[in-house]
């Protein structure tokens, strides 16, 4: 994807192979050492017996501008988190392992129910949520980066050029967003991006008019993608959403807090493949069909807030306007994958479209009976206003869990 195209409603940044890595880190290096740079990694347990998180592990040990790594655990026993512990000590770094489902953690989390900004959803908005309030904790670091655990074709020049546009003190971007090609198997991925985000917003905007958020959103590469990086300074502030709307979420919350002149996207790598999920068709509370339902309230809900009038008969004439639009938009991508040698299963999709069609509505029903409903998670400032100890008390906590696990670790 070597090119210089400028959208004109985001700046972007492209790879156009005119500087090598080496150059690119001693660079950040530079700006390290008055600029600190903390990376988050959000992680199942279940993605340590994967295929991805040994090579993401050996990449990043050869990172020497990182000032501490964070590393938010989910879904795993007591000792299943010391393996964890074991198995991520080869990190050079100054690291930690937040055991999110641990009884300091379980007490944090009840112990901001009374206050009225509990009970919190568990997944990956809650884990990114947790690692962001350690980072703050900390205040040591001016730069945050996060990355998802099972890419497959990870290299470390992704987290290089992820952070470079924030970590640049002469640049005024407060975040910026990967975007890349998703090819894996040989095949094209990508496929809520592909036939649900990018038909959605062109329907959105022929059929509720002009909106700059809608062209805010349009203008992202792969508004999917879970890397982004930004400035701590504003990460206090940051609503994010418990479901999986997270990576729209964000991204609405940067437009919300920041502007789009303070936002950036930079391709981070010419091959990315990562774990696909299935569209699980008859349950709606997983795979793709959970996915593309907090997607479109997410959407839904920021329009609404933006002052866009929302009806019965606005989401029927979306459904059929989307549906169309997906099915032109799917001919194009085969004629893409057939040109470049790649596998395209065009069943397997148009039933992904009929399937995003029908969740549209579904989501809009939602959305129309629940308006008031509030899937963010409260900002840490919210958190900080209510219970001034609650910081301290978190990071003490994650210090006790990592003591406890290998007592002879200095944290």
């Amino acid at each position: 994807m070597a090119d210089f195209h400028q959208n004109g409603n985001i700046a972007q940044f492209h790879n156009l192979r005119t500087r090598s890595l080496d150059e690119l880190e001693y660079r950040l290096a530079t700006f390290a050492q008055t600029r600190k740079i903390s990376l988050i990694l959000p992680s199942l347990f279940s993605e340590l017996e994967g295929p991805a998180l040994q090579n993401i592990l050996d990449e990043l040990s050869q990172v020497k501008y990182l000032h501490r790594i964070i590393i938010g655990l989910d879904a795993a026993s007591e000792e299943q988190f010391r393996h964890a512990r074991q198995f991520f000590a080869r990190l050079p770094q100054n690291h930690v392992v937040i055991w999110n489902d641990g009884p300091r953690m379980k007490a944090l989390m009840e112990r901001l129910e009374p206050l009225g900004l509990g009970p919190i959803e568990k997944g990956k908005g809650r884990n990114v949520w947790t690692c962001i309030g350690y980072l703050i904790a900390c205040a040591d670091s001016a730069v945050m980066a996060i990355h998802d655990c099972d890419i497959v074709t990870y290299k470390r020049e992704m987290l290089s050029r992820l952070v470079f546009p924030v970590a640049h003190p002469a640049f005024p971007y407060q975040m910026s967003k990967g975007f890349y090609p998703r090819i894996g198997n040989n095949r094209l991925g990508g496929r809520v991006t592909r036939n649900l985000v990018s038909p959605l917003l062109i329907s959105l905007k022929k059929v509720l008019g002009d909106s700059e958020y809608i062209d805010y959103l349009r203008a992202f590469r792969y508004p999917l993608s879970g890397e982004f990086a930004m400035r701590t300074a504003s990460l206090p502030d940051l609503r994010m959403p418990s479901d999986w709307g997270l990576e729209i979420g964000v991204l609405s919350e940067a437009w919300r807090n920041l502007g789009p002149r303070a936002v950036c996207q930079v391709e981070i790598a010419d091959v990315y493949d990562h774990k696909h999920q299935d569209l699980s068709a008859a349950d709606a509370l997983t795979g793709l069909n959970r996915m593309s339902l907090d997607i479109c309230k997410a959407i839904f809900r920021k329009l609404a807030a933006d002052g866009k009038v929302l009806s019965p008969h606005i989401f029927r004439t979306l459904r059929a306007t989307y549906y169309r639009r997906a099915l032109d938009m799917l001919e194009t991508y085969s004629h893409d994958a057939q040109m470049n040698g790649l596998d395209f299963d065009r069943p397997a999709e148009e039933r992904s479209i009929q399937l995003f069609a029908e969740n549209i509505v579904q989501a809009g029903q939602v959305f129309l009976e629940n308006p008031q409903e509030l899937p963010f998670i409260p900002n840490w400032n919210l958190v900080h206003a209510a219970d001034p100890a609650f910081l301290s008390d978190f990071r003490n906590a994650v210090t006790a869990d990592m003591a406890d696990s290998e007592p002879d670790r200095v944290v």
